[in-house]
């Protein structure tokens, strides 16, 4: 099996196409797609080559046009996987065995499909946060967290994505007000990631945080960074009017899709039984198939009902909602 490491997108190499194979352009490192990659191969006796693009993914499949070898994108939240839609460099796959992923987690027409799914939560001070404290998003704008929010940027695509399902629920007046509330209960101005915020948590700079479920798995796992979510629980807020808001890790067809049917295959093992479990694990995340159950770890933090707001309308309004946020100067 060839794995081809893209670091950067000027100066790659492109991946050659070989018969009976499957090349792949993902935004995830390749190990954490590789134990999939292992099981397909070996069912199937398929290779598949990974290469990892960070950056400018769009913009190398429209340059590489019908000459791309690419195959399938793998990456993660709406806003990248809408931005591939939109530049035209997916096709729309009708395939029955992908039918078992939720209609509200994949492409109304059929060019984009979720694999798992993150909670956008709260990470909240076990010393400084009563139980039930934190409810609702629309919460958060409320005058008693004066001081005690920390966040990344809000022009990240994860809190993007956020404020366009709070778009599609309460409109845009709202979701202004919304804003510069949240911006205003602040403890510090928005810098780093998720994990950071919850290092802030734990160094008394703020009681709670937003950030992705996932990230709890991966700082359980690291020596320094346990320390940081043995002093935070996850909290699981709901719109007023809806459920927790959640996002996706997906896949598409390209355009070009060299090698179609072996791609296809890709992505029926995808979200069968073995690999849903196999993916949703290995990324601390959820299954997006019913029946397929989340690992202990993320069993763990509880349960919650997920927003029933179909990703494809919040994918739509990314451009509104980019909008509203660089409109209060909410990074400022």
């Amino acid at each position: 099996m060839r794995y081809l490491i893209l670091a950067s997108i000027l100066g790659s190499t492109a991946v050659p196409a070989l018969a009976q194979e499957v090349n792949v352009y993902s935004h995830r490192q390749p190990e954490l797609i590789q134990p999939l990659i292992d099981a397909f191969t070996a069912e199937t006796g398929i290779p598949v080559n990974i290469a990892f693009v960070d950056k400018g993914m769009v913009e190398r499949l429209q340059a590489e046009g019908d000459r791309s070898p690419a195959d399938l994108v793998l990456t993660v939240d709406v806003a990248r996987l809408g931005e591939l839609k939109d530049a035209g460099v997916l096709q729309a796959v009708k395939d029955e065995a992908l039918d078992v992923i939720p209609e509200r987690l994949r492409d109304d027409q059929n060019q984009w499909f979720g694999l798992t799914t993150r909670a956008r939560i709260v990470y909240a001070s076990k010393e400084r946060v009563a139980d039930g404290e934190v409810t609702t998003y629309e919460d958060l704008a409320d005058p008693k967290w004066k001081g005690r929010i920390c966040t990344r940027s809000f022009t990240n695509d994860y809190n993007v994505a956020l404020t366009a399902a709070y778009l599609a629920h309460h409109g845009e007046e709202e979701t202004l007000s919304w804003l510069e509330g949240l911006k205003s209960n602040l403890a510090k101005r928005p810098e780093g990631g998720d994990r950071d915020q919850v290092k802030s948590i734990w160094a008394g700079e703020c009681d709670i945080s937003l950030g992705n479920t996932y990230y709890m798995g991966a700082m359980l796992k690291d020596d320094e960074q346990k320390q940081w979510a043995d002093a935070v629980r996850i909290v699981f807020p709901t719109f007023e009017d809806g459920g927790t808001h959640v996002n996706v890790s997906g896949m598409g067809m390209t355009a070009s899709a060299p090698n179609r049917d072996a791609a296809l295959q890709l992505m029926e093992f995808l979200v069968s039984d073995e690999a849903q479990r196999i993916y949703a694990e290995t990324n601390n995340e959820f299954p997006v198939k019913d029946g397929v159950e989340a690992s202990e770890l993320v069993a763990s933090w509880g349960e919650f009902t997920p927003d029933d707001l179909p990703l494809t309308e919040i994918s739509d309004l990314r451009p509104q909602a980019l909008d509203l946020i660089e409109r209060v100067n909410f990074d400022g």
